[in-house]
């Protein structure tokens, strides 16, 4: 700055301007006071937004957001719904691999965001769409192999956050869900949204198990895929929660995984009332599920094989993320109907 365009000088000269523009608030922003003086450069006066910077350990990377991210690109369905249940459609430049149909009232909203892929995009069509964060849902959103390594994007300057499902914590729990919709919320700056999303799927969940209350448990079987085996959800998975929340019990609760391989024989043996098939895209349609379940010769004295109870529910449901609720209401209602009419 010249002598002569002092910090008087430019206050007085910006009183002039915004009295004749009606943008009093000019004055804000260069710092000046009443009696004329600069409290210093724009830049060092401006605003930081309420609650930052914020800092987040997330899977074992710290990232400290000195202002919610602006473009926002999302790996994986569930994501995607969070934020949007948030509303923060604003903020996201891309999504990708949809697995499942979007619940109702935020397909709209998906559906006005680009798709950058079917399934995972790669790392360059990613750089594409500018993002300042990447959301992913499964650890395979930043898969090293691919190119799409967290390390990858920090290096292109592009923050990362990984949905704490796929962090290697020992057991998934509802109470996970609840906390990563108010670590996003948190991230977005908007932490009242989240505690009121939370506030109500939490409701939605009190009323499914009370609806359920005292009634017996019902053993459930999920069935993910499988030919020569079923692929199942094991205790470590949100699954079994979501089914012991709903009056059930996961008969491979005792499988000491989220997901794993099981025999058939394992299944009959186990007796269970209830089958639990996730439905999502690329492991073949909900129908042909139930009828290679169906036509297996060795389960049909399984109970629900031989009374056809199935409840079906997206893989995105059994995920942390909104859905999660929904699923545990729709579980209850599949375990127990009596206590709906």
């Amino acid at each position: 700055m010249s002598p002569s365009f002092t910090p008087a000088r430019t206050c007085g000269f910006l009183r002039a301007a915004a009295t004749a523009l009606a943008l009093s608030s000019v004055l804000l922003a260069t710092g000046c006071d009443a009696s004329g003086v600069g409290g210093g450069d724009a830049k060092a006066t401006a605003a930081v937004p309420a609650g930052f910077p914020v800092t987040v350990d997330n899977c074992g990377v710290r990232t400290t957001y000195e202002e919610p991210p602006s473009r926002v690109v999302t790996i994986h369905q569930h994501p995607a719904e969070l934020m949007l249940a948030l509303g923060l459609k604003d903020r996201m430049v891309g999504t990708a691999f949809p697995d499942s149909a979007v619940l109702p009232e935020l397909k709209q909203d998906f559906e006005s965001i680009p798709e950058l892929a079917e399934r995972e995009p790669s790392f360059e069509k990613v750089l594409d769409a500018e993002p300042d964060l990447v959301y992913g849902g499964y650890g395979s959103a930043f898969a090293e192999n691919e190119g799409r390594s967290r390390k990858a994007f920090a290096d292109a300057g592009i923050d990362t956050h990984l949905n704490r499902e796929y962090c290697g914590k020992k057991r998934v729990t509802m109470k996970d869900t609840y906390d990563e919709i108010r670590t996003i919320g948190k991230i977005f700056g908007v932490p009242d949204r989240a505690d009121e999303l939370v506030a109500g799927l939490r409701a939605r969940v009190d009323k499914a198990t009370t609806a359920v209350e005292g009634e017996p448990r019902v053993p459930v079987f999920v069935y993910d895929s499988g030919d020569k085996s079923a692929f199942t959800a094991g205790g470590k998975s949100l699954g079994t929660e979501l089914i012991r929340l709903a009056g059930g019990e996961n008969v491979f609760a005792d499988l000491d995984d989220v997901f794993g391989d099981v025999s058939w024989e394992q299944v009959v043996e186990r007796k269970p009332e209830v089958i639990a098939i996730y439905d999502y895209a690329g492991a073949g349609s909900v129908e042909e599920k139930k009828k290679h379940l169906l036509s297996q010769p060795a389960l049909a004295d399984v109970p629900a094989i031989r009374n056809k109870r199935f409840v079906v529910l997206p893989l995105t449901a059994t995920l942390v993320g909104i859905r999660s609720a929904y699923a545990v209401e729709d579980l209850a209602r599949g375990l127990h109907p009596e206590s709906f009419r």
